[in-house]
């Protein structure tokens, strides 16, 4: 499979019915009212790893998900995390969302090296304890982070698309940038920069 040179993935994730973990999904919702170029691909996955997966594998150059991620920043913080890509140990999953799990899947199914993954997380103020607490709907302070996400991406998005691997520019403050194991991704980070 040859990747398409300039082609970018925008894959919002997460539960609707988890409380903030529906922060991606929010996100590219909002990208309705203020839509990226055409050139993008703006997908809500939800829940779906699988299709996350494939699409990962279907010629893209950068991928950009939109997530919710506990960190230990303030619940709000947006966080610019470039992820790398998962070691032998980690097991791919087939049925569910843990972007680890998801770049292990893919990297299980495809031949070629992942499209580059940045994941622009917002640290959560909720999230149910199990799959069994429903609790529709973000919190305010959560909510307020899903514009300024909006204005991220479109900071974002023409740098990646004139160069996919170009550095990340600053996305204002607090933010995090550079490479943490994926494991971070779900976790907070050990060390990590304290919120400015």
């Amino acid at each position: 499979m040859t990747r398409r040179a300039g082609r970018l993935l925008v894959a919002g994730v997460g539960n609707i019915f988890l409380g903030d973990d529906a922060f991606g999904p929010e996100v590219i919702r909002a990208l309705d009212r203020r839509p990226l170029p055409p050139e993008v691909l703006v997908r809500d996955y939800g829940i779906r790893g699988m299709d996350l997966a494939y699409a990962l594998l279907d010629g893209c150059a950068t991928a950009v998900l939109v997530d919710a991620a506990p960190r230990g920043h303030r619940p709000g913080t947006l966080s610019l995390i470039e992820a790398e890509p998962p070691d032998a140990t980690v097991v791919p999953e087939a049925h569910g969302m843990d972007p680890e799990k998801v770049l292990a899947l893919a990297t299980h199914l495809g031949d070629e090296p992942l499209p580059r993954v940045l994941v622009l997380a917002c640290e959560p103020e909720v999230l149910p304890r199990g799959d069994e607490d429903i609790l529709p709907g973000l919190t305010a302070t959560v909510q307020d982070a899903v514009g300024r996400a909006v204005d991220a991406l479109h900071l974002l998005v023409p740098a990646l698309l004139a160069d996919p691997a170009a550095p990340t520019p600053p996305l204002g403050r607090p933010m995090e940038s550079g490479t943490p194991p994926t494991a971070a991704l779900r976790g907070p980070a050990p060390g990590g920069p304290e919120d400015r």
